[in-house]
Order: C-alpha cells, then sequence, then structure tokens
C-alpha cells in the first residue's frame, strides 16, 4: 500500500541519517583523528605576535608568548609549545612565559625562552639557563678595512686556529695556580685583565662589567673547578666560533655611529661559554634541585623544570654558583680577547691600541639575574632566566654603558658558519614585553647526528670557499655538524626581532674567515 511505502521511505531515511551521524561522531572523535595540536589553541596578537592562553592548561598561571612569523610558527614542534606551557605553571611566573624568534626544543625550557619569577613567591631553575653557563656573544672592532688584511688573512686565521685553544675537551694555554680558579670565579673578567689580559677600559663595555659580585666560588664543586682549570682561555666545541668579520651593511646609522661601526670596518667575533665549569654546576644543582622541588613540594608538568624556592637555601646557592659560572666565561672570553689581539699584532706588525681593537660589546644568553622591571608603573624584583636569549634594555638603562645609553644596549645575534650575523640595539619595547629580551642566535632545526648524515665536510668547505669564507676546524664531523642547513636562517630571526621591535637592525656583519672546536 501506499501507507506502507511511505513508512519504509520514512524508515530508510532515518536508518541512512542515523549512519551518517554515527560515522561524523567517529570522525570527529579524537581518538580516530589524533589529539588537536595545541598550535590550534593559540590565538594570534599581531604581526609576528601569538598568545598562548591560560585556558590551554589549567595550572597556567600566565599566558605563553611567541615572537614567530607565520612560516616559524607552523615549523615549531609541539614540544617547544608544551614546554612554555610547562613554565607558565611554575610558581611566582610573571606575566608570560616567552618563546624568541629562535626558539626550539631544550632540556626543561626551551632553547629562546625567557621568563621571570618574583622573588617573593617564585623560583629559581637551573633549566631556565641551561648547562652553557653564560654562553655568550663578544664583538671587537678594528680600524682596518678587508683590503688591509687580505693578503694576511690565511695567516691570521692559522695563528688564531693555534693561539685560540678549540675543540671538546681543548685546554687552555695556562696554568691555574693553587687557588686561584676562585679568583676567577668570583672575579672573572676583572681577574683577567689584574692578571693582564686586556685593558681596563674593556671592562666598561662587557655586560656586568664582566663580574657579577654575587658570585661565591664555594658555592662549586671542587670537580667543576676541576674541570674548568684546564679549560680556562679555551674556544670549546659545537656552535661555539671565532670570526674575522666585516661590516657589510648599515641600518641605523645614528646607533652605529654611538656603537664606533662602519661599513667596511674588519671585526672580530667570539662566540663561547664556561666550558665544563659550567656544565657541571649545572650537572651537580640539577641534582640538588631534583631532591628540593619534592621537599617543597612543587608541582612539576616536567622533571626537568626541577627548582627551589628563591628564598630557598637550595636556590641562593645554585644562583651563586651559577655567578661564579658566569664569572668564569667572561675570563675566558677577555683571556681570548687578549690573545686575538696579541695575534693581529704579530701578523700585520701594529699595536692593538693602533689597530683600534677595542670591544664593543659583550653579551650572555644563558643566564638567571636578578633585576627590576616596571609593572603598571610599580617596580617588581624579579629572577629573569634567559636561556638561549640575549638581553636587549633599552634607552635610558642604568645597567648599559653610559655612551651607550641614549640608543640602548648593542644586541649580538650571531648566525651560523659562513651566513651573516647581526647587531641590534635593545628597545622599550622589550622592556615592556619580553623583560628586555630577544633572541640569540639562529636556532638549531637538525640534530647533529642528522647533520652528519646529510651534509659533507667538503661540500661544505667548498660552498664555504666560493663565498670567500676560510675556515679552521679541529675536525670534519664539526664542520658537517655545524652545517648553515642545521640552523634556522639567522635573517628571518633578526627580522623577526626587528618587526615586533624586541630589538632593532643596527648593522650586518658577514664573515671572512672562521675557526671552529
Amino acid at each position: 500500500s501506499t501507507h506502507s511505502k511511505l513508512v519504509l521511505l520514512i524508515t530508510s531515511i532515518l536508518i541512512l541519517v542515523g549512519i551518517v551521524f554515527m560515522f561524523l561522531l567517529e570522525y570527529k572523535n579524537p581518538e580516530t583523528l589524533g589529539p588537536m595540536s595545541i598550535k590550534d589553541k593559540i590565538k594570534k596578537v599581531r604581526d609576528n605576535v601569538y598568545e598562548v592562553p591560560g585556558s590551554v592548561n589549567k595550572k597556567m598561571r600566565a599566558s605563553g608568548r611567541l615572537y614567530l612569523d607565520d612560516e616559524s610558527f607552523e615549523a615549531l614542534e609541539d614540544g617547544a609549545i608544551d614546554q612554555i606551557v610547562n613554565i607558565a605553571c611554575l610558581p611566582g611566573v610573571h606575566r608570560y612565559a616567552i618563546g624568541l624568534p629562535d626558539i626550539h626544543f631544550g632540556y626543561g625550557f626551551p632553547i629562546g625562552g625567557v621568563a621571570a619569577f618574583s622573588e617573593k613567591n617564585g623560583i629559581v631553575s637551573p633549566g631556565g639557563v641551561g648547562f652553557d653557563i653564560n654562553c655568550g656573544v663578544r664583538l671587537i672592532k678594528t680600524n682596518l678595512k678587508q683590503s688591509d688584511i687580505e693578503d694576511k688573512l690565511d695567516e691570521l686565521i692559522e695563528a688564531l686556529f693555534k693561539n685560540i685553544p678549540s675543540g671538546v675537551g681543548s685546554k687552555g694555554k695556562i696554568k691555574l695556580k693553587e687557588n686561584e680558579i676562585d679568583d676567577v670565579l668570583n672575579f672573572g673578567a676583572e681577574w683577567a685583565v689584574e692578571n693582564g689580559y686586556g685593558w681596563e677600559e674593556d671592562l666598561e663595555v662587557l655586560e656586568e662589567n664582566g663580574r657579577i659580585k654575587e658570585a661565591d666560588s664555594t658555592k662549586v664543586s671542587d670537580k667543576a673547578k676541576r674541570r674548568g682549570i684546564p679549560q680556562l682561555g679555551s674556544l670549546g666545541s659545537g656552535n661555539h666560533f671565532l670570526e674575522i668579520q666585516v661590516v657589510d651593511e648599515i641600518y641605523n646609522d645614528e646607533v652605529a655611529s654611538v656603537y664606533g661601526l662602519e661599513k667596511g670596518m674588519v671585526v672580530i667575533m667570539i662566540h663561547s661559554g664556561s666550558r665544563g665549569c659550567g656544565h657541571q654546576v649545572c650537572s651537580d644543582y640539577l641534582r640538588v634541585m631534583d631532591k628540593a622541588y619534592k621537599n617543597h613540594q612543587i608541582d612539576l608538568a616536567d622533571r626537568q623544570l626541577a627548582c627551589a624556592p628563591f628564598d630557598s637555601k637550595e636556590a641562593q646557592d645554585y644562583l651563586k654558583a651559577m655567578y661564579a659560572a658566569a664569572n668564569y666565561a667572561w675570563a675566558n672570553r677577555q683571556m681570548m680577547t687578549h690573545w686575538i689581539r696579541e695575534t693581529f699584532e704579530d701578523i700585520l706588525g701594529k699595536s692593538a691600541k693602533d689597530m683600534g681593537m677595542d670591544i664593543v660589546y659583550d653579551v650572555a644568553h644563558n643566564i638567571a639575574k636578578q633585576e627590576t622591571h616596571k609593572f603598571k608603573g610599580n617596580d617588581m624584583k624579579l629572577v629573569v632566566h634567559r636561556k638561549g636569549a640575549t638581553r636587549a634594555f633599552g634607552p635610558g638603562s642604568e645597567e648599559i654603558p653610559e655612551k651607550y645609553r641614549k640608543v640602548g644596549q648593542p644586541v649580538l645575534i650571531p648566525g651560523t658558519m659562513g651566513t651573516a650575523s647581526y647587531v641590534l640595539h635593545g628597545t622599550q619595547t622589550a622592556m615592556e614585553e619580553t623583560f628586555g629580551s630577544t633572541a640569540h642566535g639562529a636556532g638549531r632545526v637538525l640534530s647533529r647526528s642528522q647533520a652528519k648524515k646529510d651534509y659533507k665536510p667538503e661540500e661544505i668547505k667548498n660552498n664555504l670557499a666560493a663565498n670567500g669564507v676560510k675556515i679552521r676546524a679541529t675536525t670534519e664531523n664539526v664542520i658537517a655538524e655545524e652545517a648553515p642547513g642545521a640552523y634556522k636562517d639567522v635573517d628571518s630571526v633578526v627580522k623577526i626581532s626587528d618587526s615586533t621591535g624586541i630589538a632593532k637592525l643596527v648593522a650586518k656583519v658577514k664573515p671572512l674567515a672562521v675557526t671552529k672546536g
């Protein structure tokens, strides 16, 4: 009958709708699709700035901020964002957990990460500093032009390679006297200058004048001291380098003039840290903090964020030991500066003074420091952790050399082997948004083992030579490990820093010759 056919049709339609509905439910099931990416929950605040809202994790005490262009954001691994979220859950975290343009996954904190914690109720975490305490960059200028050194470049780079030890486990050229390591740890670059390694005026243009006074060598283990003693005055390995460069472009004439930089000027860049001493300090205190966070009943999303309250003995001991390792790094770079000057004198037959070999600036990019920052018009005492992040204090900051206060702190962002490096200046925007911080370099995208599989040393050397760059390295492996393709594009990193205002471009320098450990 017509009625029976109608009922059958309606039933068939209902069954079909039910099947479609069940299919859609199954399609939307997270177990079928896989978990929603954390990126789907992140909001774009403005060009090249993203916010990780507190709704991502109910334990978050602050939001996250990512300074990335669209391409970098899409390429960023979820693990690095998870680390930003984990940091935002820590006690006393202030305003934002920050990922800078070179952010990538690291130990506890991402590299390219910044977080500030209140001295009242916040924490201190060795994972927020990393193993290479006060890994940093120094720029030395000259009054030489490229044409002045072209016929001596091979001789210069060979002599620098010989005079400044580099490589895994490399040892310095000096033997410290008994207990002299304590003076290095307590006095940093001051010790180096007092012992004839450099000029008194060098100290004026080093971050913290090359010494954090709260350092205490008694908080550094004998093992860390033993590792540091033979390595003082050496470059190290990995991404550390020494480069002879030339100023290729000037973006801001006024600031470049204040910094004493001119187009065509030969400069020298050092990238190195606290060697085995700093690594051991970090290792020692990670074990201390692993017990401390449990004793202080701190809830951690990741055990690698092991920490202790700022006012605890564990945190204070770590800070004093970490400052001592930072002082070691400043002394280390100071001694290398002295030997660079001597090398140029020997090869070019002029005094370092006559060649204008003054330090432009020296920055740390793995450190935690007690700083005062403005928030809603009030001063807040914070412990700012910078891991793979450069301080970028703006104009007027009393913490930077007086001659630079009008324009802001010099910011040094090194590139990779064979690529450009950059000089920028700190800004008020950085003071307001990132606790006076910006990126520290290109940021690694390939592991060293993967880089060795993907790149051949001979091919890299040929490419460098084709671009007019000479290289001297301890091993063929390190050339492959440090291939430019193993890193992010440093040009993109600095453009993001510049466009967001957390540091502004001043000059571009390109390499002429490089030594690698």
